[in-house]
C-alpha cells in the first residue's frame, strides 16, 4: 500500500479554537519574544524590523511580519527519493509515516539485548526498511556511538542514502558536516541542479522549548536555507517541564516556536520549502520523565496539524512510538493509539512512526517489521470505505439470494485484494497449525523476517562513478560491511 492517502478525518479544535491558539502564539512572540543565539540571525530579524535586544538576545516579531513571511512559504514540498517511486508529496492532508531518531541503542538482534547503536546499524536499517513497503520515508534513526562527532554527519547521510532509495532526512551535528552532506548529495544527483531539482535528503532544525534558537542550528539553518534545502523546524514542548501543564499552552507555545523557525528561514530565503514540526509531549509527572507512549501525545500531534492546515504549512508531525523497552503488548497499544489520530487529523510528515522505543533511546529491527504492519492498517483506515454502484453489490446480492454463498463470486474475486489488508506479522491461523509453525509471537516472527529481509534484500546501488568521486571529494568517510556494493 502507497503512501499519500488523505487524512482528515478526525478534528481534535473547533475553528474558533485552532484560531485561538494562533493568535495566542502570535502574541507571545510579539510580547515575549524568543532567544535567538545566532549572532546572524539576530542580524537578520533586526534588519527586517523585529525588535532586538543584542544584550539579552530576545527577538520579539511583530505578528504583521511572522504572518507575512509565513505566507511566503510553500504549501507544497516535494521531498524526493533516489527513485521517483519514493516521491514525497507534501500537501493539503496528504500523509506519509516513517522512521525517526536519533536513538542512542538498538536490540541487537541476534542477541535480543540492548548495546550502543554503530554506524552498521544505520546501514543495516535503511536497508531493512527499504524493503518495508509501509514505511515511505528514511529519516536516520540511530547515532553512530563508534564516530566522533566530526565525523557523524557525513557517515550517516552515506550509510542512508547508499542502502536505500527513499528520502533521506536528519539533523545535522556540525555546520561542516551539514555542507559535507549536501555536497555529497549534489554528487549523487548530478550536480547542484539536479540536487535542487530532485532534493533527496533534507535537515531537521530543532527551536529548542522554550523559545530558544540555538547558534548552531541557527547557523545551519542560514546556510542549508541559503542552498534552497528543504528543512524541517520542529519544536518539543514538553508538558509540565519545558511547556505549561496544559495541552493547549503546550499547543500555544509550539505555535509561537515552530513560527519563529518558519518566519526566519522566510527572511533568509523567501519561498524556500519549509516544514512546521511538533515532537513535543507529556511529562510522567510521577517521575518527570519523557513519555513518547503516551495518548496525549496523539491527541497533541493531531490538533497541531490542525494548526499547520491553518498556516498551510506542511507538517512535519511525530506517532506512533512507545515507551515500552520491548516489542510487547504495551508497545502495541501504545504506538497503535498514538499514531492513528495524527493520520487521521491529517498530518503530513509523520516520524518516528517506526522502529523507536523506551522513550526513543532504543530502536529494534523487530520494532520495524511490527510497525511496517501496524502503518499498513492506519493507511488502510485512512482509506475508508468506497460507497459506489459496484461496492453496493446489489447485482450480486441479488444473484445469490438468501442462504447462498459469495465466495466463488466474480466480484468477491474482482475486490478481495483491494478492499482487504492482508497482514504479514499477524497469525490468523487456528491454533494447531500455529503450534505446528512452533507456536511463535509476534516478535519472533517480525525477527524472521527481518533476518530473511537482511540476508537477501539489495536496495538499488549508488553509481560507482559516483560513489568513488564522493569517496575522493568528502573526507572521513568509513568503510561499511552492510555497503550495498
Amino acid at each position: 500500500m502507497q503512501g499519500g492517502l488523505i487524512g482528515n478525518k478526525y478534528k481534535v479544535l473547533s475553528p474558533k479554537e485552532t484560531e485561538l491558539i494562533h493568535r495566542s502564539s502570535l502574541r507571545v512572540l510579539q510580547n515575549v519574544g524568543i532567544q535567538v543565539n545566532n549572532k546572524r540571525a539576530l542580524d537578520i530579524f533586526q534588519e527586517k524590523g523585529a525588535k532586538v535586544s543584542r544584550e539579552k538576545r530576545i527577538v520579539k516579531i511583530p505578528s504583521s511580519m511572522v504572518e507575512d513571511t509565513v505566507a511566503q512559504a510553500p504549501s507544497k514540498v516535494i521531498l524526493c527519493g533516489r527513485e521517483e517511486k519514493h516521491d514525497l508529496l507534501l500537501e493539503d492532508n496528504r500523509i506519509y509515516m516513517g522512521t525517526g531518531g536519533t536513538a542512542l541503542n538498538v536490540l541487537d538482534l541476534d542477541t535480543g539485548e540492548r548495546r550502543p547503536s554503530t554506524l552498521e546499524d544505520v546501514a543495516k536499517i535503511a536497508r531493512l526498511v527499504d524493503a518495508l513497503d509501509n514505511i515511505h520515508f528514511y529519516l536516520l534513526p540511530v547515532y553512530p556511538n563508534d564516530l566522533p562527532k566530526e565525523k557523524v554527519d557525513v557517515n550517516r547521510f552515506y550509510a542512508g542514502l547508499s542502502n536505500t532509495s527513499k528520502h533521506v532526512m536528519g539533523g545535522p551535528y556540525t555546520l561542516q558536516g551539514g555542507m559535507d552532506v549536501i555536497k555529497m548529495a549534489q554528487e549523487i544527483m548530478g550536480g547542484k541542479e539536479g540536487f535542487e531539482k530532485r532534493p533527496i535528503i533534507s535537515f531537521i532544525l530543532l527551536v529548542i522549548s522554550p523559545l530558544k534558537i540555538d547558534d548552531t542550528y541557527g547557523e545551519i539553518l542560514i546556510e542549508a536555507v541559503q542552498r534552497g534545502l528543504p528543512v524541517a523546524i520542529p519544536t518539543e514542548p514538553q508538558c509540565g517541564t519545558t511547556a505549561p501543564v496544559t495541552l493547549a499552552g503546550n499547543l500555544v507555545l509550539f505555535g509561537a516556536e515552530t513560527l519563529a523557525g518558519v518566519t526566519l528561514a522566510q527572511l533568509i530565503n523567501p519561498g524556500t520549502p519549509v516544514l512546521c514540526g511538533y515532537v513535543g509531549t507529556i511529562a510522567d509527572m510521577r517521575t518527570m520523565g519523557y513519555a513518547s507512549g503516551a495518548v496525549e501525545m496523539g491527541l497533541l500531534n493531531a490538533a497541531a496539524a490542525q494548526l499547520a492546515q491553518y498556516w498551510q504549512l506542511p507538517f512535519y508531525a511525530t506517532g506512533g512510538m512507545s515507551d515500552s523497552k520491548i516489542p510487547d503488548v504495551q508497545s502495541g497499544y501504545e504506538r497503535a493509539l498514538n499514531l492513528l489520530p495524527v493520520a487521521l487529523a491529517g498530518a503530513n510528515f509523520i516520524h518516528d512512526a517506526a522502529g523507536l522505543l523506551e522513550f526513543a533511546i532504543t530502536a529494534s529491527y523487530e520494532q520495524y517489521v511490527i510497525d511496517n504492519e501496524i502503518i499498513g492498517m492506519v493507511m488502510r483506515a485512512l482509506k475508508g470505505i468506497e460507497v459506489s454502484e459496484d461496492t453496493l453489490a446489489l447485482e450480486v446480492i441479488d444473484k445469490v439470494g438468501p442462504g447462498g454463498n459469495f465466495l466463488a463470486e466474480p466480484h468477491t474475486v474482482a475486490h478481495m485484494r483491494s478492499e482487504f489488508f492482508f497482514p504479514k506479522v499477524s497469525d490468523r491461523s487456528r491454533r494447531e497449525k500455529w503450534l505446528e509453525e512452533g507456536g511463535k509471537d509476534a516478535r519472533q516472527r517480525a525477527r524472521e523476517i527481518a533476518i530473511n529481509i537482511l540476508a537477501t534484500h539489495k536496495p538499488l546501488a549508488l553509481l560507482q562513478e559516483v560513489d568513488k568521486k564522493i569517496r575522493s571529494s568528502v573526507t572521513g568517510l568509513r568503510e561499511l560491511k552492510s555497503d550495498n556494493k
